[in-house]
């Protein structure tokens, strides 16, 4: 490995899909401000994601429409049908 390229802070992150709740934790150097519990009693950094491999169409065989952000209403206003 090339020296000074990979990031030092790597610590236990807790990575939290927001559509069905599921977490995991694994290391990570990504940047979080807010902190969980986890199951073993420890408090580890949390970072919310939209998706994950529990709620993605691909990897759960279901056709699931999730808009969190409301992106699906924007794009049927701007171009759906009048």
């Amino acid at each position: 490995m090339k020296a000074g390229i990979h990031p030092e802070n790597y610590r236990m992150v807790v990575f939290k899909d927001m559509s069905n709740n599921y977490a995991f934790l694994t290391r990570s150097a990504v940047e979080t401000k807010e902190t969980v519990q986890w199951e073993d009693g420890n408090e580890y950094p949390v970072f919310k994601l939209e998706i994950s491999h529990k709620s993605h169409p691909f990897f759960t065989g279901q056709n699931m429409l999730i808009d969190t952000a409301g992106r699906i209403d924007k794009f049927q206003k701007r171009y759906g049908k009048k």
